[in-house]
C-alpha cells in the first residue's frame, strides 16, 4: 500500500480520535478546549475507536480471506460542537476494490462487520453495567442535582434497545445506581455501548449496499428488494409518527430522524451504485451461513430502537 494512502488512513484515524475525545469531554459537561479536560474524554474516545475498528476490520479481514481487494478503514471525524453529531464521528468505511462475485463472499463480508461490532458492544455494556459508580459520580457531573428530591426527567434522552435492557437485567448489581436514560451519556461505557448498538442497527437495515442489504441479498436474492421497500415504508411511518407531537398529537412510537433516514436511503436507491448489483451465483449458502444470517437478524432486533433519541 502506498505510503500516501497509509498517511491518509492514519491521519483520519488521529483526527477521529481527537473529535470523539472532544465529544467525551462534552458529555461530561466540561469544556473540550481546556487543555486539562482532554484526558477526561479518553475513555469514551478509545471505546468509540475500538467499536468502529472492530466493525470495519471485520469487513476487512473477511474480504481478505476471500481474496477481495479492499482499503483499510477510512475513519470519518466530525466535530461535536455543532450539536448535529454529538458523538464526534460519522463512523468509518472501507472501500472494496474488486467485485463480490459469489453469494458466500457477499454474505461473509457483509455479516463480519456487524457481528464484530456487536461483540464489542456486549463487552462494553457488560463492563459498564458491572462497574457502575455510585450516584456521587452523577453529582460530580451535575452538582445542581445534589439537593433535589429526585433527578430531572427532561432533556436529551436515549431510547433503550433490547440489548441494553438485557444487560441491565443480567449484569447490573441489584444495589447499583442505574442512571436514567437522560443521563446515560455521562457514562462512557454505557454511552458507547448504546452508540454501538444504534450504529449496528443502522448498518443492518436490509437496504441497498448497507451490511444488512448484503446479507439479505445473499440469503434471498432478488426477493430482498421487496424487503428493502417494506423496511423503507416502515421507517417512513415511524418518522411520520415522530413528527406528530410537533403538531400537538401525542404519540410515543416514532422518531422524526427515521423520516430523514428513509428519504436519504430512498434517494440513494435511485442511484445505481447504491442498488445491489446482481450476482449470478446460484450456490447455496449452507446451513451454517443461513443460521448466521438469522443471528444477524436477531442482532438487529436487539440493537434497534423505535425511538432512539427524544429531546
Amino acid at each position: 500500500m502506498k505510503s500516501r494512502n497509509l498517511a491518509l488512513h492514519a491521519g483520519l484515524l488521529v483526527l477521529t480520535f481527537i473529535t470523539v475525545t472532544f465529544a467525551g469531554v462534552q458529555w461530561l459537561n466540561k469544556d473540550p478546549f481546556e487543555l486539562g479536560s482532554f484526558t477526561l474524554g479518553l475513555t469514551y474516545g478509545l471505546l468509540v475507536i475500538a467499536f468502529l475498528t472492530a466493525h470495519e476490520m471485520g469487513h476487512y479481514i473477511a474480504a481478505r480471506i476471500h481474496g477481495v481487494e479492499t482499503t483499510l478503514p477510512y475513519f470519518i471525524p466530525f466535530p461535536p460542537f455543532f450539536g448535529f453529531m454529538p458523538f464526534g464521528t460519522l463512523g468509518a468505511v472501507i472501500r472494496l476494490r474488486s467485485e463480490l462475485r459469489d453469494r458466500k463472499t457477499l454474505f461473509d463480508v457483509g455479516s463480519a462487520g456487524p457481528i464484530s461490532g456487536f461483540i464489542v458492544c456486549i463487552f462494553v455494556l457488560f463492563w459498564g453495567m458491572t462497574h457502575l459508580p455510585s450516584i456521587e459520580y452523577l453529582y460530580n457531573v451535575h452538582p445542581e442535582y445534589r439537593g433535589m428530591a429526585q433527578l430531572p426527567s427532561e432533556g436529551l434522552t436515549f431510547g433503550k434497545p433490547l440489548l441494553y435492557k438485557l444487560m441491565e437485567l443480567l449484569a447490573a448489581p441489584s444495589s447499583a445506581f442505574l442512571p436514567p436514560m437522560n443521563e446515560v451519556y455521562h457514562y462512557p461505557f454505557l454511552c458507547v455501548g448504546w452508540f454501538g448498538a444504534f450504529v449496528t442497527a443502522l448498518n443492518l437495515l436490509p437496504i441497498g449496499q448497507l451490511d444488512g442489504g448484503h446479507i439479505a441479498y445473499a440469503m434471498f436474492g432478488s426477493r430482498s428488494h421487496h424487503l428493502s421497500q417494506l423496511v423503507l415504508v416502515v421507517l417512513m411511518l415511524l418518522g411520520t409518527a415522530g413528527i406528530l407531537p410537533l403538531l400537538g398529537v401525542q404519540f410515543a412510537y416514532g422518531w422524526a430522524g427515521w423520516l430523514m433516514w428513509s428519504v436519504v436511503l430512498a434517494l440513494l436507491l435511485r442511484n445505481k451504485r447504491f442498488r445491489h448489483p446482481p450476482i449470478e451465483d446460484v450456490q447455496e449458502l449452507g446451513t451454517t451461513r443461513e443460521c448466521i444470517g438469522w443471528f444477524c437478524a436477531l442482532i438487529f432486533i436487539l440493537s434497534f430502537t423505535i425511538v432512539p433519541v427524544s429531546p
